[in-house]
């Protein structure tokens, strides 16, 4: 079913080859959820990520040019040997996803999101995170948000088994608008060299599995937001897809860790490869671990997209592509095995579904 076919329920029940890490590798990455009411006509000519503001293309040929100064870039995380093992660093941020903890100022949560967006980065490699660094910049400091900020932090930190090392408070007058701050994160992990998820070993006929996203998590936001603003929905309203919290508070639901999950998998399963579905979707992301002359064909019969993005792509008028190109649509974590290993995979994670498998080819295909 594709994800205009889903859409439509919804809108009927308001009546529902790069990054594959070898030694010393360095990652870099431009960033760029029963409906109960009535929804505003959808804008005419369909929204996109780009008419948002974030062009997509633009950042893919920034990592090219990059690319050019540093070969090795590319991957989800960065690694370094270190004894029999490898160091794995990644970096990332929040994103627009900030602006909706100013509206609703609420500020404990985008710590987690924070964490999340590093550690689940560097666990692709396999890595068990180990600390975790922060910058908080302002343009003038506001003790409770920021107490606030760094709680979400510590508590994403006791998520993922990491400590909290350390970090940086900036105050810049000036340079941010009043209530305003920025992050940035830093996680650092290890893997023994002999554990190491490469992708390198994934044939075709393997099984592609997910795990669910809590929402949108932390990419998205700015074509969120253009949503909201087209469809005269406040964050203060009742979430227009349905449940008891207003919009802001569903949306500012923290990003899902996945390290314990992926770390008991990795424990005792055969992982080929982890992709983390961020931005750029399952479509951008799942190539970056997948050997080239291969694709991945992925059913959209395999899992319920949740009715969040129902609605944003009928509210938008957002096309399939750009929907999977954009948002994780309800896959926050992808798990390529052997098909030996599905049962064994499923009996360590009940909340595993299958997906796809992968094929000759190449890129996402969506059958």
């Amino acid at each position: 079913m594709s994800l205009t076919q889903q859409a439509q329920r919804v809108r009927c029940s308001c009546k529902q080859s790069l990054g594959r890490p070898v030694v010393a590798v360095s990652s870099r990455r431009v960033r760029n959820k029963q409906l109960g009411c009535a929804v505003t006509a959808a804008p005419q000519e369909g929204l996109s990520y780009k008419a948002a503001g974030v062009d997509i293309d633009a950042g893919d040929e920034l990592v090219k040019r990059i690319q050019k100064l540093n070969p090795t870039i590319g991957g989800f995380s960065g690694l370094v040997p270190f004894g029999d093992s490898y160091l794995v660093a990644g970096t990332d941020g929040v994103g627009t996803k900030l602006k909706l903890a100013f509206d609703m100022n609420k500020h404990d949560t985008v710590g987690i999101d924070l964490v999340a967006m590093s550690v689940n980065d560097i666990i692709t490699s396999g890595a068990q995170p180990l600390f975790f660094l922060d910058y908080y910049a302002t343009g003038a400091l506001d003790v409770d948000a920021a107490e606030q900020v760094i709680k979400g932090i510590v508590d994403g930190c006791k998520q993922s088994g990491c400590q909290l090392l350390g970090g940086e408070t900036a105050e810049m007058p000036g340079f941010y608008q009043k209530g305003e701050y920025d992050l940035a994160g830093f996680a650092v992990g290890a893997v023994k060299q002999d554990k190491v998820i490469t992708g390198k070993t994934i044939k075709a006929g393997d099984v592609v599995l997910g795990m669910a996203s809590s929402g949108v998590h932390s990419n998205g936001f700015s074509l969120v937001r253009k949503v909201l603003e087209v469809s005269n929905v406040s964050l203060h309203d009742a979430a227009p897809w349905g449940g008891d919290r207003s919009a802001g508070a569903a949306l500012l639901e923290p990003t899902v860790i996945y390290v314990k999950r992926v770390m008991a998998l990795h424990e005792q399963v055969g992982l080929k490869g982890l992709v983390h579905i961020t931005g750029g979707g399952m479509t951008e992301n799942i190539p970056r671990v997948i050997p080239k002359g291969l694709g991945v064909n992925i059913s959209t019969s395999a899992w319920q997209v949740p009715p969040m993005f129902q609605w944003l792509q009928q509210a938008g008028n957002i096309s399939d592509a750009e929907m999977r190109r954009t948002f994780n649509c309800g896959v926050g974590m992808v798990v390529v095995v052997d098909p030996s290993q599905v049962a064994a995979a499923k009996a360590v994670d009940a909340g595993l579904f299958e997906l796809g498998v992968v094929v000759e080819g190449s890129g996402v295909s969506y059958v």
